[in-house]
């Protein structure tokens, strides 16, 4: 009757780990797991008796090695050759995600939120949120941002309907990950005066991942205000963001003076970091970073990440 049981802490023992720690020390959920064994025979893990997947050491090199080349930008159709056989892929890789921001353009060209809905969970099937952050979403924003800056009819149209749906689809995921998560969540805040700000968004996303339970402030509040929503929610860190400029006088007082105040770590992020670094420059404890990559990494540095 206990044979399964058994065979699963035997293995255990070995060495082996369940998924859901393969996912914690990997970042790749359980579902792209699953996608690589069984669309690609990437990583094929040790089966219980009861069907539970065991990973064993080599198989978490073999990840990570996977993700040293997704994150080169090879699509993960063609890792497996290079990991198995050492070759370079036979067509160019960047065609892949390419193609993918195409598809992307063209459903929110439409309005086609089912089109747009399939073709981003079909990459979310696929690729940690890291990669697709950064090989997908990122130059995606860049490529509308380039074609938005002509005042074209239905360019507006095409802005309002992709950062509502971003922030509805990285919002319930968000929702279903704190269900998940316990502790003090990350307190990320809006300072600038535009509605849905995807990148906001991802960095929220990219957090909330990385198993950190977040809680995200889509619209600026008063410093006094803000330093109230600190202390009632005792967040493990604030990020503040914004892809616009900053008020002279935010700069320049409220936000140290909201750094010494807060007793957690504080990042600004977004354009606005780079905007006012030589004015920031010099006020220890604040961190600056440009984007949700830097962003990520800044949290991890500073042990935001993660349970507590």
């Amino acid at each position: 009757m206990n044979d399964g049981f058994d065979a699963y802490l035997e293995a255990i023992d070995r060495g082996y780990l369940p998924i859901r720690e393969v996912t914690r020390s990997t970042g790749v959920n359980p579902v792209t797991l699953r996608a690589w064994e069984r669309r690609y025979g990437l990583v094929v893990p040790y089966r219980t008796p009861k069907g539970h997947r065991l990973y064993s050491p080599e198989h978490v090199a073999r990840i990570q090695a996977i993700l040293t080349w997704l994150g080169r930008g090879v699509a993960v159709s063609q890792v497996k050759e290079l990991l198995d056989n050492r070759n370079a892929p036979a067509s160019s890789t960047g065609n892949d995600w390419q193609r993918q921001r195409q598809a992307l353009l063209q459903a929110i060209s439409r309005q086609a939120e089912r089109q747009l809905d399939e073709q981003f969970n079909q990459a979310l099937s696929l690729y940690p949120p890291l990669t697709l952050c950064e090989l997908l979403i990122l130059p995606l924003l860049a490529e509308l941002d380039q074609r938005w800056q002509h005042s074209a009819l239905g360019h507006q149209l095409e802005r309002v309907f992709f950062h509502s749906w971003l922030r509805s689809k990285l919002g319930a995921r968000i929702y279903h990950n704190n269900r998940q998560q316990s502790g003090a969540p990350l307190l990320l805040v809006n300072l600038s005066m535009l509605p849905m700000e995807p990148g906001l968004w991802l960095c929220a996303w990219l957090a909330s991942s990385a198993d950190c339970p977040v809680e995200v402030f889509d619209w600026p509040l008063p410093s006094a205000e803000l330093a109230l929503a600190v202390e009632a929610i005792a967040p493990r860190g604030l990020l503040l963001y914004s892809s616009q400029a900053l008020d002279s006088q935010q700069v320049r007082r409220e936000l140290p003076r909201l750094n010494t105040a807060c007793g957690v770590p504080l990042l600004l992020a977004g354009p606005a970091a780079q905007i006012h670094a030589e004015e920031l420059h010099g006020h220890c404890g604040l961190h600056l970073v440009n984007d949700p990559l830097a962003a990520q990494h800044s949290l991890q540095l500073l042990g935001l990440l993660g349970p507590q």
